[in-house]
């Protein structure tokens, strides 16, 4: 019996522990759905509203606050052209497309990255002929971003590439005069550019499954008690079978009904 009760007790441990795993996961799932609700929430805000100077938005070291991502902004001045960076690997059109990036100067003397849309890659993976800006004066409105992070695999692009929008990078490699607190991703531009790039889709108001995850992982734990309550059980019953114990019958009811004919019968052939 002793032996019995350390396994029982072994079995409840490691349905504790499965379910410390699954309560610690739940909340992981509940931290990205409040996450991902609070970001659907921020781009209900700012996607259409009404365009802002870049000074109202970007603070003075051109850091951008969280609650001004996804705000457009509007932009005088001129696309420095001959600065254009690509940046590879972009998923557009169901291809590795190339993100054409341009530094703007605007009026307030800001230099902002503009991220004006994308181009299929060509056959031989390169980007091809790329569309040129609007040259000379131009008015543009672009949606606040954050910069990326490097690759964490360390990969590299060719020249006048980079494998990601990191801010810094790209101020190193186009203009050291560049906002690395934020880029401009393109609404429109005036006048209009002889050619016209791929534009981007407006962000996914999906929150995704992690709610429903979260609550996975709760019955996940639940699941794992009753399961070991159910071992147990067995073991149990298995025990007093191999004592020779029966288990005991449930007396059976009989039903009024049948009660009540068999009387009946009983007075008729009485």
């Amino acid at each position: 019996m002793r032996e019995r009760l350390l396994r029982w007790g072994a079995y409840l441990l490691v349905a504790a522990a499965f379910a410390v795993v699954c309560a610690l996961l739940s909340q992981w799932q509940f931290a990205r759905n409040e996450q991902t609700t609070s970001q659907i929430a921020l781009v209900e805000r700012n996607y259409d509203a009404k365009p802002a100077p870049l000074d109202d938005l970007i603070g003075a070291d051109g850091s951008l606050p969280a609650d001004s991502e996804w705000h457009p902004v509007e932009l005088h001045g001129q696309y420095l052209a001959d600065q254009q960076v690509l940046v590879r690997n972009r998923p557009h059109g169901g291809t590795s497309a190339f993100e054409v990036l341009v530094p703007f100067q605007d009026s307030s003397g800001h230099v902002l990255l503009v991220d004006r849309g994308w181009v299929p890659p060509a056959e031989d993976s390169s980007p091809g002929v790329v569309p040129a800006p609007p040259s000379g004066e131009a008015t543009v409105i672009v949606r606040l971003r954050p910069g990326e992070r490097l690759p964490s695999s360390g990969r590299g692009a060719p020249d006048g590439q980079v494998p990601t929008i990191n801010l810094p990078t790209i101020a190193e490699l186009a203009n050291p005069e560049l906002v690395t607190g934020a880029y401009g991703q393109l609404a429109s531009e005036t006048p209009a550019p002889a050619e016209r790039l791929g534009g981007f889709d407006s962000p996914t108001e999906d929150p995704g499954p992690h709610l429903s995850y979260a609550i996975q992982w709760i019955l996940f734990a639940v699941m794992g008690f009753a399961f070991i309550g159910y071992i147990i059980r067995t073991e149990i019953v298995k025990a007093k079978e191999d004592a020779g114990e029966r288990p005991k019958r449930v007396k059976r009811r009989r039903d009024h009904d049948a009660d009540d004919e068999d009387a009946l019968l009983d007075a008729l052939h009485g």
